[in-house]
Formats: C-alpha cells, sequence, structure tokens
C-alpha cells in the first residue's frame, strides 16, 4: 500500500475485539446465574449463527435493538427446547450486555498490530455494536488510547454497510476518501461499505469466507503489516 494512507479505520468486534471468546465467557457466567444444566459449546454452536442472522437483521433495520436482543435468546434455547419467560430472557439479555466486557480477550496479533500502526497512521473505530458496550470494551482491553475517533451507529443513526457511517467517520476524524482505508472482517459491512464510498479495503478474512480475489484478504491480523 503505498504512503498516501494516513488514516486507518477499523471495525472492533471479530476485528480487534475477540467476540467469540468473550461472547462464550459471559455466557458461562449467563449459564451459572440461571442455572442453566447445558452444555456451553452446544449451546453456542445454535447461539452463533442465530446471532449473525439477527445482526444482519439488524444492520438492514428489520429488527430493532430489543428485538435482536431478544430474538437471539429465544431462538437458541427454542431450538434446545428450552422455555424462558419474557421477563427471564430480557433479563438473561441485560446480564449479556453487562457481562460481555468484562472479559477483553483481543484477537491473536491484535496489540502488536496496533504498535506497530501507531506512529505512521492516525486510527479510528467504526462499529455497529450497542453504543454503551463499546466504550467499556476499548477501555477495559486497554486500546482505547490508539484510536483518534470512535464512529458508533447509534450515534449516526445508520448501521454498517450504510455510506453515510463511512462518511460520518471520515468527516469527524479529519481525513479524506484518498488517504484512508478500511479494515474489518464482515465482507458486506465492512469492505463492501467502504468500498461504496470509494474507501480502500483489506478484509481480515478469518472466516475464510469466498470473496471476491481483487479484494486484498488477510486471514491473520499480522499480515496486515505487509499492505500497510
Amino acid at each position: 500500500m503505498d504512503n498516501v494512507i494516513k488514516h486507518v479505520f477499523f471495525d472492533l468486534d471479530h476485528t480487534l475485539w475477540d467476540f467469540d471468546k468473550n461472547s462464550s465467557l459471559a455466557f458461562e457466567m449467563i449459564f451459572d446465574k440461571f442455572k442453566i444444566n447445558k452444555d456451553i459449546q452446544a449451546f453456542l454452536e445454535i447461539y452463533q449463527p442465530i446471532n449473525m442472522k439477527y445482526w444482519k437483521l439488524y444492520r438492514e433495520e428489520k429488527v430493532s435493538k430489543k428485538e435482536l436482543r431478544r430474538g437471539r435468546f429465544i431462538d437458541a434455547f427454542t431450538t434446545l427446547n428450552i422455555e424462558f419467560s419474557l421477563e427471564i430472557i430480557d433479563q438473561m439479555s441485560e446480564d449479556y450486555i453487562s457481562f460481555l466486557p468484562l472479559n477483553n480477550y483481543l484477537i491473536d496479533g491484535a496489540k502488536d498490530l496496533l504498535e506497530y500502526l501507531q506512529p505512521k497512521y492516525e486510527m479510528h473505530i467504526i462499529t455497529n455494536g450497542f453504543r454503551e458496550v463499546q466504550q467499556n470494551k476499548l477501555s477495559n482491553s486497554r486500546i482505547k488510547q490508539y484510536f483518534k475517533t470512535v464512529t458508533n451507529s447509534e450515534e449516526v443513526g445508520v448501521k454498517k454497510p450504510n455510506p453515510i457511517i463511512f462518511e460520518h467517520a471520515i468527516k469527524i476524524s479529519g481525513a479524506e476518501i484518498g488517504n484512508s482505508i478500511m479494515i474489518g472482517d464482515n465482507y458486506e459491512a465492512d469492505i463492501m461499505g467502504a468500498e461504496a464510498l470509494g474507501l480502500r479495503t483489506i478484509c481480515f478474512n478469518y472466516h475464510k469466507e469466498k470473496i471476491p480475489s481483487q479484494n486484498i484478504q488477510v486471514s491473520e491480523l499480522k499480515n496486515i503489516k505487509k499492505h500497510l
């Protein structure tokens, strides 16, 4: 990547912050509190694709924040033939949001990459995650200091891949489209969304999804150093 790049925009969950690991630990706390006698791993295998489905619907404005939080729990437990009252589901949902930023494992290589990039670029976050949780994640994982700005979909009023959120992030950062790059794991939200505005991108494709060959992609964060 040539040296015209001055600003690096990152997604947070699944790109720097190890959502899967931290989520698993939060569910261990949920299962303990509510005395749920089920194997966590078996539950997560059911929950994770359901959660991804709801997040896609949330990005597309087809479900509300409340429907996302409730629906993913209801659908996962229903699949396991476990039924809870709506009151208990809502309590679990609130607890999950509270428990989630208590564990703050980062993706392998995240801290090293940020240390490497910091002297060379101004760095920023663009996230669809819930506002009240994302700031805690950045602070508790001790990476907040690396980022000049944090753009959250709840504050902007639209979610990635809507180009408006990328426009907002560019504006508040003092960056320009021509001197910026977006790094994220979600091809639809992070990569296509940024490209729609003309931003260059790097896909952290640890999912090993099939994406167009012209896209720069890496399966490990350390390999981003080859491109910046």
